[in-house]
């Protein structure tokens, strides 16, 4: 359940169960256990995963399953409450206690699964040499996700992540490029970087942040035409100096996604974030005057604490101003333990939704004015799913995230899912591109 994030945990975890024995099915009804890696970002991710736990106890008291397992970020956040509320749950594992799992379901190598992890490494990360990752069974082997570190130290006064997940843990760079190295060998010809602020990456254990030097490294070592697209990354970090190292590698994307939940100064201050809105303005700017091509994709909150009408047309100037390619948006949620919540003026739950209408009703204008301009473009696309009746395909392009951004539908037959294809294309939606083969 939940982000990217929790997807890497999943494999990994995956990965040890299948070198103790065990199979991984996707249907409950085949299954001996049920077990769930779970969310508790927000307060509907908690009542989603309350309900798929409940869905589980219904069929272990069907007989249909044998043991019941949860684990992940809920267990961390509420796992006394949660005990007294679901008996029929086995075994309860916070976030990165897979080893606890593995030894709990056993197998001819458990031990050996569970001595993968080495105090010189984060919890949840098991070096290269232990079990490998394996795949979800609704994931793709050429899209994968790389996770570099976990937890955040930058306290948010409206996020969870600092109380659920800690401080942040950045992985080596060696054991990521070793990783990335064998995600390609497996298939991968995309590397999602994924952490909670890719930007901080390394701070924790050298002081100063080395996402450059593990750029670097990735870049050098893994195989031509590979794609690398950086995911949350903090804007206070993203400079010129950044963006320049970033064109002057081969395999990062022009795609960054830079979540900077909001433009006015005093709702920043209030989130606990820098009074960066001019910086924001700029970022955005100079990676547009750069590459009029690059993609920008950014998250906004609306609904905060105190955020005032003109402050949020603050917000829906800048989406006009900077064009962006995607925003994502959610409503804020007072989250239990976050400063926020204490805050006074809270915004009523029928502003923040029509805020959140409104923000999204146009930022759907905006991406079909920048799709539109991509129209009579070529564009290099990863084939990702085969309409046979139709003689088409879908993928994405280096501008579209997987799951979160739009796609790219390729006329034409003979496209294998996992293959790169260069398209034409020929019209434009909302958040989808149209196109055709182009000819060699």
């Amino acid at each position: 359940m939940g982000c990217a994030k929790n997807s890497v945990d999943s494999e990994h975890l995956i990965g040890m169960l299948e070198a103790c024995g065990h199979r991984i099915v996707d249907d409950a009804g085949a299954a001996q256990v049920g077990l769930i890696n779970t969310c508790a970002f927000i307060q509907d991710a908690v009542r989603e995963n309350v309900d798929a736990i409940l869905d589980l106890e219904l069929l272990k008291e069907r007989g249909q399953l044998e043991k019941i397992i949860v684990a992940g970020c809920i267990v961390n956040r509420y796992e006394a409450e949660l005990r007294r509320e679901l008996p029929l749950v086995d075994l309860w594992a916070g976030a990165e206690n897979w080893d606890r799992i593995v030894a709990f379901l056993g197998g001819a190598e458990a031990q050996n699964a569970t001595n993968c992890f080495s105090p010189s490494f984060p919890p949840g990360f098991p070096p290269m040499g232990g079990a490998p990752r394996g795949l979800l069974p609704d994931n793709r082997p050429w899209s994968r996700f790389l996770k570099v570190g976990e937890g955040c130290d930058t306290f948010c006064s409206y996020c969870t992540i600092p109380l659920i997940r800690g401080r942040l843990r950045s992985v080596p760079v060696p054991a990521l490029v070793d990783e990335a190295r064998a995600l390609c060998a497996a298939g991968a010809r995309e590397l999602c970087l994924v952490g909670q602020d890719l930007t901080a990456y390394g701070r924790d254990v050298c002081g100063t942040p080395q996402i450059r030097e593990l750029l670097t490294a990735l870049d050098e070592a893994l195989p031509t035409g590979t794609w690398l697209r950086l995911l949350y990354l903090h804007p206070e970090r993203v400079t010129r100096g950044f963006l320049d190292f970033l064109a002057g590698t081969e395999k990062v994307l022009p795609y960054l996604d830079i979540p900077i939940q909001h433009i006015d100064d005093s709702i920043l201050v209030a989130m606990n974030r820098a009074p960066a809105g001019a910086h924001i303005r700029e970022i955005f700017r100079c990676a547009r005057d750069r590459n009029p091509l690059f993609a920008l994709r950014t998250t906004i909150m609306v609904g905060f604490p105190g955020e005032t009408e003109e402050q949020f047309e603050r917000v829906l100037e800048f989406l006009e101003e900077a064009e962006i390619d995607r925003v994502g948006a959610f409503v804020y949620s007072p989250e239990e333990g976050t400063k926020a919540a204490l805050l006074p003026n809270q915004v009523p739950d029928e502003v923040r939704e029509e805020r959140y209408n409104r923000l999204m009703s146009l930022q759907a204008e905006i991406s079909r004015e920048r799709n539109a301009f991509f129209v009579g473009k070529k564009l290099r696309v990863l084939i990702e799913e085969i309409d046979l009746e139709g003689n088409s395909a879908w993928g994405r392009s280096w501008r579209d995230a997987p799951e979160v951004d739009g796609m790219v539908c390729v006329e034409g037959a003979d496209l294998i899912p996992g293959s790169m294809v260069e398209v034409e294309i020929t019209d434009a939606a909302e958040y989808d591109l149209f196109g055709r083969r182009a000819l060699p």
